[in-house]
């Protein structure tokens, strides 16, 4: 029975990666895939925006819960805290948008990715046209959340 190898006897794994990177090397090939080769776009900004929405109120939510089971006093205490502060209205609105954007963001865009796994709005034009309408839709909801 004969054996075969593809790689020949007497090389080991390091010898054969410094053969590729010379290779790429000496023809100028840029890593792939590489930051520098793709242009951003709107698709693409949205995407990790939404990973990065998911990941700050999945923080937030945790964050929330072990201040509830650790800090003193109940949730009314904490918003006679915030309360006696006396931030302001245009500072208190602020920070009520910037508690209500990433929800209303993250909770419209997941809409669309619905949308998507049911197979529609593929279409470039669609692409677009959804992801301008889920930012314009976040702002809105987020705006008026913020004032009420």
């Amino acid at each position: 029975m004969v054996s075969y190898s593809a790689v020949p006897m007497g090389t080991s794994a390091k010898d054969e990666m410094q053969k590729f990177w010379d290779k790429n090397t000496q023809l100028k090939r840029p890593l792939s895939p590489h930051i520098t080769i793709y242009g951003w776009s709107v698709p693409m900004l949205m995407s990790i925006s939404h990973r990065g929405t998911g990941i700050a109120l999945s923080s937030g939510i945790s964050l929330f819960a072990l201040s509830a089971l650790f800090l003193p006093g109940d949730f009314s205490s904490h918003l006679d805290l915030i309360r006696s502060l006396s931030l302001g209205p245009v500072l208190l609105s602020a920070a009520k948008f910037t508690l209500a954007f990433p929800f209303t963001y993250h909770s419209y865009n997941g809409v669309r990715h619905l949308m998507w796994d049911a197979g529609k709005g593929f279409g470039i034009a669609d692409v677009y046209r959804s992801g301008y309408t889920v930012l314009a839709m976040s702002f809105l909801t987020a705006a008026v959340l913020a004032v009420l």
